[in-house]
């Protein structure tokens, strides 16, 4: 990738513009990471960029940015620009091409304001983003609060930023966030949403967590999630503490990179238990959270739909946290509901988020173990048995058609899954006997 970004900076400077990588691959170059991906600053306007290069797509025109298409990778080439006023929380009223000062001027934090020149292998900083990166700094370019303003997302990219490389929010960039924290919802639910599951999912999102509820972002955003701190849980099942802190430990132990939605997951497994608590009646009882999974479920919805997830995005969610306490039974289930739960689309996420919900309180994976040994244990067609009997063998039978063929074909299963059939003579012989004709004629 990086040669091909290379060759079009080379391109538009044998044409006579200026030309540098910009941004977020010049802030990990310093940082000594390896760059995900380039993008390119240069004086050439749209028009130039478009003629130089034969495949371009300009998906940003207005605001001076062409997509330029290099062998198998897409690259955003944009021209030096200095933003107008912003009257909508993110975009620019007009925008004026300038030169690079002016454009690293515009830029939100002084790590993603520099240049890199790929030609002559130098650094172009006019923001002293090379000194913050020494220091560990998430600093805002310019006034913090003029910078905030012309984006609201930049709140929740600063909390983002200083969690994934571990470093702080320079004191009149972080006091700009707590006074327009309130402000996060003129931004789109969608955006919120994505700016949450990259922080979620990257390095440290206990850190991220933290930040955004100290900052009073995630009041904003999940004020349900906030409920959580000071929930008092049964120190026998929780020595470690309340749901919030419960909650920050399995977030802590969260494997990098995971899937956004068991991320999530993670952080809403426990949010029905502020509203279900309730303190201990007598000296010999304890802390109860009574229907705290189904609560948890419907609430999980609801957050899910105001993020703008998918449709089976939220499925899956509302699964995870509305099943999470199965664990605790599976080694009295009967073999088909285990095989059936076991078989489930979403049981590698159920079984990852019982063994953090295990390791952030009591510490016993006796049941994860059962588990993970029965996936072992059980090959693929006892998990999932070749189906002995179809609707059209009902109908052939004399069945009519309705809710009791979906009752019949279930214990068919059962019978197989418990071991008890084996093949079709055996399992249309458990059809009359269970179901005699007569009777549901």
């Amino acid at each position: 990738m990086l040669e091909y970004a290379k060759k079009i900076v080379e391109t538009l400077r044998k044409a006579g513009f200026k030309a540098y990588f910009a941004g977020g691959c010049v802030r990990d170059r310093v940082m000594g990471r390896e760059p995900q991906d380039y993008d390119i600053a240069t004086d050439a306007r749209p028009e130039a960029v478009m003629r130089l290069f034969p495949k371009t797509i300009p998906a940003g025109i207005s605001f001076g940015v062409v997509i330029v298409l290099e062998g198998p990778y897409q690259f955003e080439v944009a021209t030096f620009r200095s933003d107008g006023q912003y009257l909508d929380g993110r975009h620019p009223m007009q925008i004026h091409f300038s030169d690079e000062v002016e454009d690293a001027k515009r830029r939100d934090f002084t790590i993603n304001g520099m240049f890199y020149d790929p030609i002559d292998g130098r650094i172009v900083d006019y923001v002293e983003g090379q000194v913050d990166i020494k220091a560990g700094l998430i600093r805002c370019i310019g006034d913090p609060r003029e910078r905030f303003t012309e984006d609201k997302l930049r709140l929740m990219r600063a909390v983002r930023f200083a969690a994934q490389f571990d470093y702080k929010i320079e004191s009149t960039t972080y006091q700009a966030i707590l006074d327009l924290a309130s402000q996060i919802t003129i931004v789109s639910a969608e955006r919120i949403r994505d700016e949450l599951a990259k922080t979620l999912t990257g390095p440290r999102p206990t850190q991220g967590l933290r930040m955004l509820h100290q900052t009073g972002l995630l009041k904003v955003i999940l004020p349900e999630v906030c409920a959580m701190e000071g929930v008092e849980q049964p120190p026998e099942f929780h020595p470690e503490g309340d749901v919030w802190t419960h909650t920050l430990l399995m977030m802590e132990k969260m494997d990098p990179g995971s899937n956004f939605e068991l991320a999530l997951s993670v952080l809403l497994h426990d949010v029905g238990k502020p509203p279900t608590f309730s303190p201990p009646k007598t000296e010999k009882d304890r802390i109860r959270f009574d229907n705290h999974c189904p609560v948890g479920a419907e609430m999980s919805e609801g957050i899910c739909s105001r993020l703008r997830l998918s449709r089976k995005q939220t499925e899956k969610v509302v699964e995870l946290v509305r099943e999470h306490l199965r664990f605790k039974d599976v080694r009295q289930m009967r073999e088909s509901k285990l095989k059936r739960f076991l078989r489930g689309e979403h049981f590698p996420d159920h079984l990852v988020l019982h063994r953090l919900d295990c390791m952030a309180s009591h510490g016993d994976l006796t049941n994860w173990e059962y588990c993970k040994q029965k996936l072992e244990e059980i090959g693929p067609e006892e998990m999932r048995p070749e189906r002995l009997v179809t609707g059209d063998d009902l109908i052939r039978m004399g069945y009519v058609p309705g809710p009791l063929f979906s009752e019949i074909l279930t214990a068919v299963e059962d019978a197989q899954l418990e071991g008890q059939v084996k093949d079709r003579e055996a399992a249309l012989e458990l059809i009359e006997k269970r179901f005699p004709l007569n009777k549901y004629k």
